[in-house]
């Protein structure tokens, strides 16, 4: 993919804009002032368009939604992830999952401090939650949004054949270093095209806080999962009545009750439980750690209402 331009080109821009950050906290509307100035200097520069929008929209000012519209128009694909801070600045989220390119330049561009940063610093917890209660050996697993493999290295001896996906290319070959998986490839998950039941055990822990409407996946691992299969992931909790929303970190959180009737719909018994998954600026994320066994006695109607999912 084409890497983002982090500086604008213009070295008079650059340092307005360098000048511009030396009044924030303090004067957020003089920051923006001088964003702006660099900006007419170097007009297609989205960064520097986002930074615009980022400022505006923390301190509240007018203008944010053009800049992140900007950013929009410069970089189609989003890399950036202007489209989330566009709804963040909305009452209720209007998309249903993170822009691909987003997702894919964010892990690529982490991966190498990837895991110091989970481990060390937020002390996460979502693989460990998972594999608690998957104490039986499985043929075949499949670790969806595998990352650097933190929830592989707990599969490895519980797996008869281990198998990765994630979209970054970096964070796939961190995990690869591990020596857990039999198999890695690079997929979205957003665009898994249909296969036949052939998985005794799929998991994602910590991946769908980039997705907020869930109907979509859940189909397509209802489909590609056996008869009895385990579907163990977790997902950060909210209690409002949404089925999701887009909380400020520009993760998504999910209802209990909504995942619980999805699950239902697509085939599987599940037992849903709370605990904390990581910690964020010294506070617990609550979440919901999911463990679903996909009914071996479905009905011709519920076949189809799970191939309907996955539409």
């Amino acid at each position: 993919m084409i890497p983002l331009v982090m500086t604008s080109g213009d070295l008079l821009a650059d340092r307005r804009a360098d000048y511009a950050e030396s009044y924030l906290p303090s004067d957020p509307a003089a920051a923006a002032e001088l964003y702006q100035q660099a900006l007419e200097r170097a007009p297609r520069w989205a960064a520097g368009w986002f930074r615009l929008g980022e400022i505006r929209a923390d301190a509240g000012l007018d203008l944010a939604e053009a800049a992140f519209e900007r950013v929009l128009e410069l970089d189609p694909e989003d890399r950036l992830g202007a489209s989330l801070r566009l709804d963040l600045l909305h009452p209720r989220s209007l998309s249903d999952a993170m822009p691909t390119a987003f997702v894919e330049a964010l892990f690529d561009q982490y991966a190498s401090g990837f895991e110091e940063s989970l481990l060390s610093k937020l002390d996460y917890r979502a693989p460990a939650l998972l594999a608690r209660d998957l104490q039986c050996q499985y043929e075949r697993v499949l670790d969806l949004g595998c990352g650097t493999g933190l929830m592989g290295r707990e599969l490895a001896a519980k797996s008869g054949w281990l198998e990765g996906w994630d979209i970054s290319s970096e964070m796939l070959r961190e995990a690869g270093a591990k020596a857990c998986y039999h198999a890695l490839e690079k997929r979205d998950l957003s665009a898994l095209m249909p296969e036949e039941s052939r998985w005794d055990l799929i998991t994602a822990a910590d991946v769908f806080a980039y997705i907020g409407a869930l109907e979509q996946i859940i189909g397509w691992v209802s489909a590609a999962i056996r008869p009895g299969g385990r579907f163990a992931f977790t997902v950060e909790l909210h209690d409002g009545p949404e089925a999701y929303i887009l909380r400020p970190s520009r993760r998504y959180a999910h209802s209990r009750h909504h995942l619980a009737e999805l699950l239902d719909l697509a085939g599987f018994e599940a037992a849903i439980t709370t605990d904390w998954l990581r910690m964020d600026r010294g506070a617990p994320i609550e979440g919901l750690i999911v463990q679903a066994q996909r009914r071996a006695d479905t009905s011709p109607q519920q076949e189809t209402d799970m191939r309907a999912l996955c539409l």
